[in-house]
């Protein structure tokens, strides 16, 4: 025969709270650094959307939400975005960033700069301006000091307004030079 014993914390002889017991049955209280939980979105698909020059715009087909169990976690977010951009020029000019919520996360404003946290990996020459796709792949430690549950996304600001590619080439021709790809973002909870 089984023994239960049901327990919502488990203290230190001290008399701190070593680990709490959530009502999944999951322990929580790791020490600092451990990862708590992992929530992610991956796109599949292919999709475009149209981007207004030097604007910071929200890519609509990657989000997520992830309910920190600790105000002092920190939440690592990580991105890969396989796109092209309808727009040579805009393959250098650009900058992307992650939102908490309408916050943009990354670099300080700082004077007329493009500002945010990694720009996409050109990977072309002139040629294969709409057959190469671009890839991005991009991190931050956020510390949204709450317990509620929180949205992120990706952003993105370009010199030049266009239309972006998802996962796809900007042609997108049925054949072997022409790549497709998938887009995640995810979000690892660290005990702080």
């Amino acid at each position: 025969m089984a023994s239960i014993i049901g327990v919502n914390e488990i203290q230190h002889t001290n008399g701190t709270t070593a680990a709490t017991i959530d009502s999944g049955g999951r322990l929580i209280g790791a020490k600092a650094g451990s990862i708590i939980q992992i929530q992610y979105d991956q796109f599949t698909g292919i999709d475009t959307q149209s981007i207004t020059a030097k604007t910071d715009t929200t890519l609509d087909n990657l989000s997520v939400s992830i309910t920190p169990t600790s105000t002092s976690s920190v939440i690592k977010l990580e991105a890969q975005l396989l796109w092209e951009y309808n727009n040579s020029a805009s393959e250098y000019d650009h900058i992307f960033f992650f939102y908490r919520g309408t916050t943009k996360l990354g670099h300080a404003a700082a004077g007329s700069r493009n500002v945010g946290i990694a720009i996409g990996t050109a990977a072309y020459t002139a040629a294969d301006a709409s057959s190469t796709p671009q890839m991005l792949h991009m991190t931050f430690f956020d510390t949204p000091s709450t317990t509620s549950a929180t949205t992120y996304k990706i952003g993105a600001n370009f010199t030049n307004g266009n239309t972006f590619y998802f996962n796809r080439t900007v042609t997108n021709s049925d054949s072997h030079d022409h790549e497709r790809g998938i887009s995640f973002i995810s979000a690892t909870e660290i005990a702080g």
